[in-house]
């Protein structure tokens, strides 16, 4: 059995603090399920009910209702507790971003949104006894911004501003590539962006998230200037590479950017961690072994991390650790009987993709340092 200290899941959301019925728990569990079938018939369905179970006291594989049955009688508190902290998980980044159009891709029920009711940074360390640090999400920073600036300038400065004061307590900024063809080179021309966030702030009304090309590259550009790390969530079936003129810009900054789960373009992200020094990918929560074994022929092995992606359900943190615990056992075993890495070369690099390199990437030892009590800047 591979030893690995505890994980840190570089990228992942709260949980519904509430009870969940039969319905509203298969909603969150994957994907969408065709007319008179269950999503427990799924490959995330039969990992739940393989794992989860024993860590509430409940037989493995047991049916559905019984293992709802089961939850509720414990109460939501109490499952969550046992679940997050039967993970193995010792870290968690949490993107705290909720409701409409949250996701970004994450795995789970198509397009629906997260519950806007999840769990914070601060309540989801509590419950797993772990540190919970926060990631910022930038477009629904600067949808919070514009609710409250009336005039293009007044935006522009609180956008600034609110960046950069985030950045004292967030350990990361996270935003989605949505900019066709990608995020361009450089930040934007001044004036261009005080026309854009007018004709913005004129036609949207409160609540609207922010869409447009010119603000989204302004603020991708205000994040970078804070020095923190920047995850780029990557739309489903989108080529990293077009994002190679933005990361030859942001070369030698001080960011270091993460490509969020590249799955299935790994290929092409794993390339880009090995072209730029700043660069890492993100292999998600459940990457196939040949998946792992293909990022790990191309990408420098410091530049590999690890997530769950995880969101709603404290039972996806429990499959997601496991999903990837596995893989990384068969490739290191692999590489290890083959005679192509040592054991403790094996141990080393198993240790570095499971907690490791996002200790170092996102700054959490220092963080614990200048705290004095361990917790970081935690949330």
């Amino acid at each position: 059995m591979l030893e690995l200290p505890p994980l840190v899941d570089a990228h992942c959301h709260g949980v519904v603090p509430g009870e969940l019925g039969l319905g509203s728990f298969e909603a969150l569990l994957t994907g969408a399920a065709a007319p008179g079938t269950t999503l427990f018939d799924s490959p995330a369905g039969f990992a739940v009910r393989r794992w989860c179970p024993p860590l509430l006291g409940l037989e493995p594989h047991c049916t559905p209702a019984h293992y709802l049955a089961g939850r509720r009688e414990l109460g939501a508190y109490e499952a969550t507790r046992l679940l997050l902290r039967g993970t193995g998980i010792g870290g968690y980044l949490v993107d705290a971003a909720v409701g409409a159009g949250a996701r970004d891709g994450a795995a789970g029920p198509g397009s629906a949104a997260l519950p806007a009711d999840l769990t914070s940074p601060k309540e989801l360390g509590a419950a797993a006894a772990a540190a919970a640090y926060e990631i910022v999400r930038l477009e629904p920073l600067a949808q919070q911004v514009a609710d409250t600036s009336g005039t293009a300038g007044a935006f522009l400065t609180n956008v600034a501003e609110a960046v950069h004061g985030a950045a004292r307590t967030a350990v990361a900024f996270s935003v989605s590539d949505t900019c066709p063809p990608g995020f361009p080179a450089g930040p934007p021309d001044a004036g261009l962006v005080r026309r854009a966030a007018g004709a913005w702030l004129a036609g949207r009304t409160a609540g609207e998230p922010l869409d447009d090309p010119v603000l989204l590259r302004h603020l991708v550009w205000n994040a970078v200037a804070t020095g923190l790390p920047l995850q780029i969530r990557g739309p489903a079936g989108a080529d990293p590479l077009r994002l190679t003129g933005f990361l030859r810009a942001t070369a030698g900054l001080g960011t270091d950017v993460v490509l969020l789960r590249s799955f299935p373009n790994h290929r092409p992200a794993a390339r880009l961690a090995a072209a730029f020094a700043h660069v890492h990918t993100d292999i998600g929560s459940a990457p196939a072994a040949p998946a792992l074994a293909e990022t790990l022929e191309l990408a420098p092995f410091g530049k590999v991390l690890f997530s769950t992606g995880a969101y709603a359900l404290p039972e996806l943190y429990v499959t997601g650790a496991r999903f990837f615990r596995e893989a990384l056992e068969r490739l290191v075993t692999d590489r290890v009987a083959d005679r192509a890495w040592t054991p403790s070369d094996a141990r080393r690099v198993a240790g570095m993709i499971a907690a490791g390199n996002a200790r170092r990437v996102y700054g959490l030892e220092r963080r614990a340092d200048r705290a004095g009590s361990g917790r970081g800047r935690e949330r």
